[in-house]
This record gives C-alpha cells, sequence and structure tokens, in this order.
C-alpha cells in the first residue's frame, strides 16, 4: 500500500484528506508544520507528499526546499494543496520541485484526478 504524507497545520484539513485518501487505499501520517515533516522524511520518505503553503515554524516552500535536498528526497511525489491560487505561486512551487498543485477547498475527485495525473494510482 502507498503512503502519503499530509502537511497542514488545519487539524480539520489533515482529518479530511485522511479519510479521503483512506478510501483511495493509501496508508497516511500526518504533519502539523514542515519541520515536522522533515523530521517524518528523514525516518522514511512517503510515496506522496499533500503539503499546505502557509504553515507556522517551516512554511511548504521551506519543507520543500528542504526535502528535496534530502537524501532520496526527490522521491515523494509532492503535491501542493493551499489556498494560494495565482499564477506566480503555482509557478514558483512547480519551479521549487512540486509536482502538482490542487485548490482547497478539494474533495476527493479533484486529489484523485491529479494523483493519476502523476502517477499515484
Amino acid at each position: 500500500m502507498k503512503e502519503c504524507l499530509i502537511v497542514d497545520d488545519s487539524v480539520v484539513i489533515r482529518k479530511v484528506a485522511s479519510k479521503i485518501l483512506a478510501e483511495m487505499e493509501f496508508d497516511t501520517a500526518e504533519a502539523a508544520d514542515g519541520r515536522q515533516a522533515l523530521e517524518y522524511c528523514r525516518r522514511g520518505m512517503p510515496d506522496a507528499i499533500l503539503l499546505d503553503w502557509n504553515m507556522p515554524i517551516m512554511d511548504g516552500m521551506e519543507f520543500l526546499a528542504a526535502l528535496r535536498s534530502e537524501r532520496n528526497g526527490d522521491q515523494p511525489i509532492v503535491v501542493f494543496c493551499t489556498t494560494e491560487n495565482d499564477v506566480a505561486h503555482i509557478t514558483r512551487a512547480i519551479g521549487a520541485g512540486a509536482n502538482e498543485y490542487i485548490m482547497k477547498p478539494f474533495d476527493r475527485d479533484i486529489i484523485e484526478a491529479k494523483f493519476q495525473q502523476v502517477g499515484l494510482l
């Protein structure tokens, strides 16, 4: 079973995403900020990361840069999931190493479509 790390400072978003991903037959883990996510990844890289942009301590962009510099940090598929929806943010995220981008609010259909596009399904 594939594993997805859900990184978001909102408990509600993490729980909703976890439920959707479990229905899609993913094992899930959660982190409330980029620092927790990076510590998790250092113990073992997940197959996918659903990543929020705006978080305390270490935001999504800081996490992504740190992740991609880690050993095997190029392996997880990273899908940003955020309210930041202008072209500049999307371009910056993809340029920094994100594989895809989802707008909040999201539902199962949106996650499923994006995960299919990046080869996770």
